[in-house]
């Protein structure tokens, strides 16, 4: 069995980030940048008002100027300012040339087109200045996973295509005689697939393209023909759940072989997910989880996603790691690390995390519980109630 770390290196030594692709903004919602996008405008283009009232010029409390025009969005008023002239001006208009400040039309009282500035100015000129948010060559720096507010400063950037990383496709293929999907009639012996729903979402929520196929009986013609047809999909990451272990009736690690798989590893020290492997054939990567399902949804997140990450050409791929303190007293760890499942929670002045009590690999509902791991490392000591442990949420 190798270390959690050295297994990590490995997978990510299995893939490398994609092509690219130019797509449009209505397109690029949570795709990874791949190049840097220039702006070819200031932001604002022009001054602007940032309040309702009156653009003047060199005047004082008290004094009274007359109003010469008007600046609405979208209406410049087009002119030069004289001293001791006003004009009326709305929130995001143009500032007219000449302009100094922007009183607020509460700040007046006015009488035909004339206006008395009733209160002492501000050190506040209420203008926005041209290029106060950013200038003509401003770079919104790759790689960033574009999010609404991204795709909001690309707008403003003038911006309307930008260039990102080919989602990768990620096939995930179930096996076993019990498996059977959501909304079939199992047998008495049968169980319902669940695991490929959980890695299904992770591998889309983390940028992918994810493809379920159908569930491979446990026969190694099955096996064989559902890797050939991963592979006819184009897909970039091919991701087995179950069947990974040695066991008479474990048959993906020889089909695998048979597929031409160049395996990295095989077995990790670890719980849960001892028995996850991983290697390539060629340029396809191929990742073999455990069947149990907190296994594989474990493992997914420690492995599958750090994966996915790297193929989009993020930099900061693995799940990060914050430190919290224990709520509760936990035993000395054993020969392999454990990702306990656990909760924690931000208090006033530091973090708490909680680990469940149940932490056998079939249980769902304490998974769907969980927000973080909270790792016990290879023959760490017995940590007291209130020691700093290190957690991964998620």
């Amino acid at each position: 069995m190798i270390p959690v770390e050295e297994a990590q290196a490995l997978c990510l030594d299995l893939v490398r980030p994609g092509a690219v692709e130019e797509v449009s903004l209505a397109d690029a919602l949570g795709r990874t940048l791949a190049a840097p996008a220039t702006a070819t405008r200031d932001q604002p283009p022009f001054s602007t008002s940032a309040m309702d009232g009156y653009a003047l010029r060199d005047a004082q409390q008290g004094a009274t100027l007359p109003v010469i025009g008007e600046s609405a969005a979208g209406h410049r008023w087009d002119g030069t300012l004289g001293k001791g002239q006003a004009i009326r001006i709305f929130t995001g208009a143009p500032v007219p040339d000449g302009a100094d400040r922007v009183v607020l039309q509460e700040n007046v009282t006015r009488d035909g087109d004339r206006i008395t500035l009733t209160e002492p100015l501000s050190d506040n000129l209420n203008i926005r200045a041209q290029g106060a948010d950013f200038k003509l060559g401003f770079s919104a720096d790759s790689p960033r996973i574009l999010g609404p507010a991204d795709l909001a400063l690309l707008a403003a950037m003038n911006c309307p295509r930008v260039t990102v990383t080919r989602r990768p496709k990620v096939a995930l293929i179930s096996n076993g005689d019990e498996l059977v999907m959501p909304g079939a009639n199992p047998t008495a012996d049968q169980i319902i697939a669940s695991n490929v729903f959980a890695l299904q979402a992770m591998v889309r929520q983390a940028g992918g393209e994810p493809l379920v196929l159908p569930i491979a009986a446990d026969t190694p013609a099955a096996l064989d023909r559902v890797l050939h047809d991963a592979a006819d999909w184009g897909a970039d990451l091919i991701v087995t759940i179950g069947g990974a272990s040695v066991g008479d009736h474990d048959l993906v690690a020889p089909a695998l072989d048979r597929f031409g798989v160049t395996r990295s590893f095989h077995k990790i020290a670890m719980r849960p997910g001892k028995p996850l492997m991983a290697g390539a054939k060629g340029d396809l990567a191929v990742l073999g989880l455990p069947g149990n399902p907190v296994s594989a949804v474990v493992c997914g997140q420690l492995f599958m996603l750090p994966m996915i990450r790297r193929m989009l050409g993020q930099t900061c791929v693995l799940p990060e790691a914050l430190t919290a303190r224990l709520t509760a007293p936990l035993p000395a760890g054993g020969p392999r690390a454990h990702y306990m499942r656990a909760a924690f929670a931000e208090t006033e002045h530091h973090r708490e995390v909680t680990p469940f009590d149940r932490q056998d690999s079939s249980m769902l509902t304490v998974l769907a519980a969980a927000n973080c791991l909270l790792l016990r490392p290879i023959n760490c000591p017995a940590s007291p109630a209130g020691d700093a442990v290190t957690i991964l949420p998620f």
